[in-house]
């Protein structure tokens, strides 16, 4: 017969465990903005030595004073920019898109700064458009006048780069760079780099010969350009941009020592200069950095240019325009979104947040929390009132840090913080605890202080306030239906208003659980405390342990399958310590003190691997080989698809968004669903935000959203349509029919 006794001592067991669990949740959450901070910072490098490695870049702040840095003395500062392979930054035009680098300096007084000495570009084709820019290694030279007012000891320099980085996509990239040089002492490290970039750059070049415009065309004839460029086929850059077409083809040719031009002018064309500074060089000899060292030639513009058109944005980041040039139209979904209905939209979500495959591992410790206070109603009364402080109180705090961040100039949205690999190996490690806790390997009584272990003996309300914390910690992830308008609103309210939704999102979500406690009938609806109880408890290990593997699959898309088995081996040693814990005597001094240490040593040795973030996302490049119906989401990719009067459907989709997987495999794989894309001529993007992606997250605040997933139709001519979070194969197969009708 299972006894009152025994009854009593489960029930004091599951208080106990359920404790240390919230507590554990709650320092995973503490950290969220801290790890958020510390990401964002790792990516600035070793600022103080002058250099930062970010994504797609590694950039310095190198000097060159071979005469010393002195008053009246002229010296070179300089950016180096490192790319990584296929990537590529702009040159002062940049073509068809994209944006020059730009330094905002900080230098001390009496120190005078000039403009960035360009070195030649290359071109970059990319299908019927091109760009001016620079990939490898190069130098921008910038030269500094040392005033006699300086008057200091060091010369102390600090500049914010800020630049857009390409290959097939773009990513805006920043770094802060800051050196100190000693005065007097001359300065050439690096003489050879500063040297290399000044002589790439184009040379002062008189000429003869006549730039005129004729109709749609701009016709070059120049005589006496060097010998060694004869017969060759020369790249023609103008300083002044979007005046020709980049990427269209145009005719030159050679007579004698006469070289001519025919230049397509770009249709969307915004200026008419009297005088063009423009670039000649010969094709680069290098396959990468600067291009051939070119001639500057500054003449003017003889014939009549035509009639400007008005020209739609060149360089699309987020809902690029229409074919016919026309502003993208306001997506239906976010027209007329008041606080009012966003606040409703937050409550409703939160309480569907429940249901979300993401928060079904916390059901069962809010399932036992809610039994452990047995018949007593004032008990349940208030755990659900602290339960719900706790996810509210989660709420406000990731709110605050998500829009605290937004105003930093991070971008960033709603599940921001599982892109950081820490975060997610710090989830992964805390639900392999619980779940090894409710296997029975150990108990959290075992090793925390007596005091500690009777606090929820002594605060009740403590307890229930912490297991809301590890609540919002599993559901934060998740978006659910009514909650992306909502969160996409909020972030563009003052602050008050826009923590106002979320904290209803959080009494949302806690408001079901809040009910059942204020509602005494449900307790006597409940089993009775008994055997089932460990049966329970001990079953509900396993929903923990998967938690475990879909946390150890998203790590190794953000940094690889290294960092999965360094976090597996430290989770190894991290149970070999849990499982000491439960020894006694002798065996259990010598092996925790073997466990700890093995454990210290994983983390020493491994711990790097876990953190370092591989070079690309590995999602989208997976589900491109698994299945070549999809390609990687890009706006310049998605702005050429609509420009050839092709539909676009955009997954906005992340490896930590449960919601996203599940609809994925349930709905955007199902065999009737691309087919009705390919009847329609539809083009399947795929948009991976599982690493922290500016260009994603620009795009999603384009669209009135703050997370995934996000499922846009864009149809060439009409509004871009949002679907719901949740899909379904009915609606996606409706959409697709409707786009196929237009």
């Amino acid at each position: 017969m299972y006894t009152q006794r025994h009854s009593s001592s489960t029930l004091a067991m599951v208080r106990r465990w359920r404790t240390w669990i919230a507590a554990l949740g709650l320092a995973v959450l503490t950290p969220w903005v801290m790890a958020q901070t510390a990401w964002v910072l790792s990516t600035q490098g070793d600022a103080a030595a002058g250099t930062a490695k970010t994504e797609y870049a590694r950039v310095s702040l190198l000097a060159h004073a071979p005469q010393g840095i002195a008053p009246d003395q002229s010296v070179w500062l300089g950016v180096r920019i490192e790319h990584a392979p296929e990537w590529h930054t702009y040159w002062r035009n940049p073509g068809d898109s994209g944006l020059p680098i730009e330094l905002n300096w900080q230098l001390p007084a009496g120190v005078q700064v000039g403009d960035i000495v360009w070195p030649t570009p290359r071109k970059f084709p990319i299908g019927e458009l091109a760009n001016y820019g620079y990939d490898g290694t190069v130098l921008l030279p910038v030269p500094v006048t040392i005033t006699p007012g300086f008057a200091g000891s060091t010369l102390d320099v600090e500049v914010h780069a800020t630049w857009l980085i390409c290959r097939r996509e773009c990513v805006p990239e920043e770094a802060r760079l800051r050196m100190r040089w000693p005065v007097g002492a001359a300065i050439v490290a690096d003489a050879a780099a500063f040297e290399a970039a000044l002589a790439s750059a184009p040379r002062p070049w008189e000429g003869r010969g006549e730039l005129r415009v004729e109709g749609d065309r701009l016709h070059l004839q120049v005589a006496g350009l060097p010998a060694d460029w004869r017969g060759q086929r020369l790249e023609f850059f103008p300083e002044t941009g979007n005046l020709i077409a980049p990427g269209a083809p145009w005719t030159q040719s050679w007579e004698g020592d006469v070289w001519r031009a025919a230049i397509p002018l770009s249709p969307y064309r915004s200026e008419a200069p009297d005088r063009l500074a423009f670039v000649l060089a010969p094709p680069p000899a290098a396959p990468h950095g600067p291009g051939a060292t070119g001639v500057r030639l500054t003449w003017p513009v003889s014939g009549t240019w035509p009639a400007i058109e008005t020209p739609p944005p060149t360089e699309p980041t987020t809902a690029p325009a229409p074919a016919d040039g026309a502003a993208p139209p306001t997506p239906e979904a976010s027209v007329g979104l008041g606080w009012g209905l966003a606040l409703l939209g937050a409550l409703l979500g939160g309480v569907i947040l429940n249901l979300m495959p993401c928060v079904f591992p916390v059901l069962a410790i809010k399932v036992m929390a809610f039994q452990s206070h047995g018949p007593h109603v004032r008990a349940q009364r208030l755990g659900g009132l602290a339960y719900t402080a706790g996810v509210v109180v989660s709420f406000l705090a990731l709110g605050a840090a998500l829009l605290g961040l937004r105003a930093a100039g991070e971008a960033v949205g709603w599940g921001f913080q599982l892109q950081n690999p820490l975060v997610v190996a710090a989830l992964a490690t805390l639900f392999t605890v619980i779940g090894l806790n409710l296997a029975g390997l150990f108990a959290f009584g075992s090793w925390v202080p007596s005091g500690l272990a009777g606090l929820q003996l002594r605060h009740p309300a403590a307890d229930a306030f912490l297991t809301g914390v590890l609540a919002t910690a599993i559901a934060s992830p998740c978006t659910a239906p009514f909650m992306g308008a909502s969160l996409g609103l909020a972030v563009t309210l003052p602050p008050v208003q826009a923590l106002a939704v979320f904290a209803t999102l959080g009494l949302g979500m806690a408001l079901p659980y809040l009910a059942a406690s204020a509602w005494p009938a449900l307790a006597r609806r409940l089993p009775r405390p008994g055997p089932w109880m460990e049966t329970f408890r001990q079953a509900m290990a396993f929903p923990m342990f998967a938690t475990v593997v879909w946390l150890l699959w998203v790590l190794g898309q953000q940094s690889g399958i290294h960092a999965v088995a360094a976090l597996l081996l430290i989770l190894l040693a991290l149970a070999a310590v849990l499982w000491a814990t439960r020894l006694h005597g002798r065996a259990a001094r010598w092996l925790g003190t073997a466990a700890a240490l093995l454990l210290a040593a994983a983390l020493w040795a491994l711990g790097p691997y876990v953190v370092r973030e591989a070079s690309a996302p590995a999602a989208v490049a997976a589900d491109a080989e698994a299945d070549g119906t999809w390609q990687p989401w890009s706006p310049q990719r998605q702005a050429e698809l609509l420009a050839a009067n092709r539909p676009v459907f955009v997954d906005f989709t992340a490896a930590w968004c449960v919601t996203c997987q599940v609809n994925k495999a349930t709905v955007l794989g199902d065999p009737a669903v691309l087919h009705d894309a390919a009847a329609a001529n539809i083009a399947l993007l795929r948009a991976d935000w599982t690493r922290r992606d500016p260009v994603i997250t620009e795009a999603l605040s384009a669209l009135g959203r703050s997370g995934v997933p996000v499922y846009v139709l864009h149809v060439p001519g009409q509004a871009p349509r949002m679907l719901t979070e949740i899909l379904s194969v009915a609606e996606v197969r409706a959409a697709f029919q409707a786009a196929a009708r237009r």
